[in-house]
């Protein structure tokens, strides 16, 4: 009989002792792997939002830029103006200095002049002359032997 108790009790203690080690591990180990996972997360979420400011702020400037520099050109076009208007000695040589003054702003148009310029949408072909063939025709681009 003390054999059989022997034998049913030493499995008993290990299975106890295993489901103990068992239940400790399970309780330690997991709890650190998503704790590492998410400060991992919680970091590329905090480079992620740090870099689209930075983003954001570099535009912002870049945009702010592009005003002031728009807005010193045309101080800068009116200054030649009202210079030329002003210490032209003649009419003929007035008339020159204003000429070559709007040929540079037709050159060179205003960013409004831009966005509210051709409203034809652009082509993706040449246009053609009247009884040319087209290009989806059969006989484009065949040279005829006569």
């Amino acid at each position: 009989m003390e054999q059989s108790l022997t034998t049913w009790l030493l499995p008993l203690v290990a299975l106890l002792i295993g489901v103990g080690i068992g239940f400790l591990l399970a309780r330690l180990v997991p709890g650190a792997a998503p704790s590492r996972v998410q400060r991992q997360l919680d970091d590329l979420q905090k480079k992620f939002d740090d870099y689209q400011h930075e983003v954001t702020s570099h535009f912002s400037t870049t945009a702010g830029l592009v005003r002031k520099l728009t807005q010193t050109y045309q101080d800068m076009q009116s200054h030649l103006s009202e210079g030329a208007e002003r210490l032209a000695q003649d009419e003929l040589t007035r008339q020159h200095l204003l000429a070559s003054l709007h040929s540079a702003e037709q050159r060179y148009p205003s960013s409004r002049e831009r966005i509210d310029g051709p409203t034809e949408a652009p082509r993706d072909y040449a246009p053609k002359g009247d009884g040319t063939p087209g290009t989806l025709d059969e006989t484009y681009g065949v040279k005829s032997r006569g």
